[in-house]
């Protein structure tokens, strides 16, 4: 990845780094995520592969031993990532790098990049972020996870996080915890939150994990973790206590459109798959293909997630601009989601009985396109949001 990095997302950039990152899925055919969907294997192998190539730092600055490319590059890369065959397993599985350690980026000292960063650039570090909870959901500001200082400064954690993607296999846990009571935090309960960086020790060390079986996306896990007095030195803190809610929202509009960018990957993937069953399958003599109950739905599936593209680019560019672009972020992660979705629909049933299928992968993709409809934000808040920052509707909720 060296002739890469210090260029500009020009469009030949952005096509060489597609071409590179393809030359690396193109290790890990359909054979081997279907294997990894049946036994829920982590697929360490292709997260190695992309570290040693590396990928894993494709945002963080060149001082800090990334590869210092901007939001447009990242969307680009993980769209091609689950466009490859893997899906959202292979995007999932190195998700939290491309976004999840901003908040260390922006806002943590010397030490602390220099410490956490290189590690989890090159693959040695495996992270995952623990912030939502089963009592707070969307509603970030009411969690109750308290990490309370001890007598030697250092912090004890007590509670429990929920959906916590790789937390079997990760050894560092992005945490957001409440350091001030909810009650002494008056009309701003998100000044008593704090970021941490911190040891995942599943052994003991005061928290265990308890995965959570699911309908799909298999090879990366996702989890319950409980902590019942878990340490974490106060070097381990990221920025000032009060202000992790105000560092986590660094992340926030650029996740949205990482996701939109996989769903969109994960959409023509199985878009590719069905058209070339159309073009193959031969029913009365002619390829299925030839029939417009069958070309009409692929031509619009096209269309949908060529123009969610679109917005994922739009908000990219914004955002790699230093410009506002929640609305386009927000935008871009229903349109997305939304296209991804009904890409893969439509992929099962052109597939007919053979889309219900596990060998054809097609009934892999539609489960998998459920994650990002729900996660990280649910299709309605974002219609909230739209109604209020674009129309200038009260707000309701």
């Amino acid at each position: 990845m060296s002739d890469i990095r210090n260029t500009p997302d020009s469009a030949a950039d952005l096509n060489e780094l597609r071409n590179g990152v393809r030359a690396i899925c193109a290790r890990f055919p359909d054979a081997y995520w279907l294997d990894h969907d049946r036994t829920g294997e982590f697929p360490s192998e292709f997260v190695s592969a992309m570290a040693a190539a590396g990928w894993l730092g494709i945002c963080i600055p060149e001082r800090l031993g990334g590869a210092g490319l901007g939001m447009q590059a990242a969307t680009v890369m993980m769209q091609t990532v689950a466009r490859a065959g893997g899906g959202m397993s292979a995007a999932s599985a190195i998700h939290m790098n491309i976004f999840g350690l901003m908040p260390v980026v922006v806002f943590g000292s010397d030490e602390q990049k220099a410490r956490m960063l290189t590690p989890l650039i090159e693959g040695r570090d495996r992270a995952c972020f623990a912030v939502t909870e089963p009592g707070a959901g969307l509603d970030t500001t009411r969690i109750k996870t308290r990490a309370v200082r001890d007598e030697h400064g250092d912090y004890v954690v007590h509670g429990q996080k929920v959906w916590i993607s790789t937390a079997q296999v990760a050894n560092k846990m992005l945490l957001l915890a409440r350091t001030t009571p909810i009650e002494q935090c008056g009309k701003r309960p998100q000044d008593g939150l704090s970021l941490f960086y911190t040891d995942l020790d599943r052994s003991g060390g005061g928290v265990s994990v308890r995965e959570i079986e699911k309908m799909g996306r298999s090879a990366v896990d996702s989890n319950e973790v409980f902590f019942d007095g878990m340490r974490i030195p106060a070097a381990n803190r990221i920025g000032d206590e009060g202000r992790g809610f105000e560092y986590i929202l660094h992340g926030l509009n650029p996740e949205r459109m990482l996701i939109a960018a996989e769903a969109i990957g994960l959409g023509r993937l199985a878009l590719d798959k069905a058209v070339k069953y159309a073009q193959e399958r031969i029913v009365f003599g002619r390829p299925i293909g030839q029939n417009q109950a069958i070309q009409h739905p692929l031509a619009e599936r096209w269309m949908a997630l060529e123009a969610a593209d679109l917005m994922v680019q739009h908000a990219a560019d914004l955002y790699d601009r230093g410009l506002p672009c929640g609305v386009q972020a927000n935008s871009a992660k229903f349109l997305g989601a939304e296209a991804g979705y009904q890409a893969c629909l439509t992929a099962v049933m052109t597939h007919g009985g053979m889309g219900y299928a596990k060998e054809y992968h097609v009934e892999r993709y539609l489960r998998e396109s459920l994650i990002p409809r729900i996660a990280p934000v649910s299709p309605q808040l974002i219609l909230c949001n739209i109604a209020e920052r674009a129309l200038g509707l009260p707000k309701s909720y």
